[in-house]
């Protein structure tokens, strides 16, 4: 007899078993098994908790689902999806901000929460990337000296601030708002205090940012990587990536992982240029406004 699968809100005391369902899947489970690891199990609203739903068959963990402080669902979960996501929001209490995870699951949940287009800010599926870090490939304005990539400082904040506010822009639809500033200047303050992000200059001036927007001991997300638009092509945001690289493997990690449009065929040449190999898809969906309680009342399962 088949048993039936037990699902239930991981605790604290569940981070051996989550860890070790989501490791084999690291290259598209990044920000759940980081926010594990930054901010536990427990979710109070702090920056990287969150309320984790799990699937259990025979005591292992099989799927997950989490609703995190941002509102963000995050999907690991290639059985009992809808189960999941449901339980996760119900537990949360949290508006849906947004649905992100491998390509099939987050079309899934789109169609059961019948969103209306009118909410949609952002809805692309990007080609996954992965890279052993010791297959690294040196951009040659690093090799050559003629740019300097440095771990950003506290006054490195209004120019980042700036970068980061039109990246939102250019990448994630968001408008330069007195809210997305506050939203950027937290990120930012927060990258700096962690010591993840990096600032790329030459002659002494910035030209160019790279973040890593998880990290683990095992690897490590590239994310927010950024050129202002009238210093393009000169190589830079793939210097600045590769430097951030490159210090992550001096401290033994051994895998970077990253995600990047389909239509940014500039990013994929970059990438794969550093060793970067496509790997699959992984979606994004962001939501503004977010779906509240009234609105999940009509969802279909």
């Amino acid at each position: 007899m088949v048993e039936k699968p037990r699902i239930r809100i991981l605790q604290p005391g569940d981070e051996a078993a989550l860890e070790a369902f989501l490791l084999p899947r690291i290259a598209s489970s990044m920000f759940l098994l980081g926010n594990m690891r930054a901010a536990g199990l427990e979710d109070e609203g702090e920056p990287y908790q969150g309320t984790y739903a799990a699937a259990f068959t025979e005591g292992k963990i099989v799927s997950v689902v989490a609703h995190y402080w941002n509102n963000a669902l995050i999907f690991q979960a290639p059985v009992h999806l809808d189960a999941l996501w449901r339980k996760a929001v119900e537990v949360s209490g949290r508006p849906i901000g947004g649905l992100i995870g491998p390509e099939e699951q987050v079309d899934a949940v789109k169609e059961g929460l019948d969103i209306d287009e009118s909410r949609i800010q952002l809805d692309e599926t990007e080609r996954l990337y992965t890279l052993a870090l010791d297959e690294l490939v040196m951009p040659g304005v690093l090799a050559s000296g003629q740019a300097v990539a440095r771990r950003a400082e506290p006054h490195d904040l209004a120019f980042l601030v700036a970068w980061r506010v039109a990246y939102g822009e250019e990448t994630l639809g968001e408008s330069d708002t007195g809210d997305s500033r506050e939203r950027a200047r937290s990120t930012v303050e927060r990258l700096i205090r962690q010591k993840r992000t990096w600032v790329l200059e030459v002659e002494g001036e910035p030209v160019a940012c790279s973040s890593f927007n998880t990290a683990t001991e095992e690897a490590v997300q590239v994310g927010g990587v950024w050129t202002p638009p009238d210093i393009r092509s000169r190589g830079y945001g793939r210097a600045v990536a590769a430097a951030s690289l490159l210090e992550a493997r001096a401290e033994g990690v051994a895998t970077a992982v990253l995600f990047t449009g389909q239509e940014n065929i500039p990013a994929q040449r970059a990438y794969a240029a550093l060793g970067f190999r496509h790997v699959g898809a992984y979606r994004m969906l962001l939501l503004n406004p977010a779906l509240g309680s009234g609105d999940l009342a009509q969802t279909r399962s």
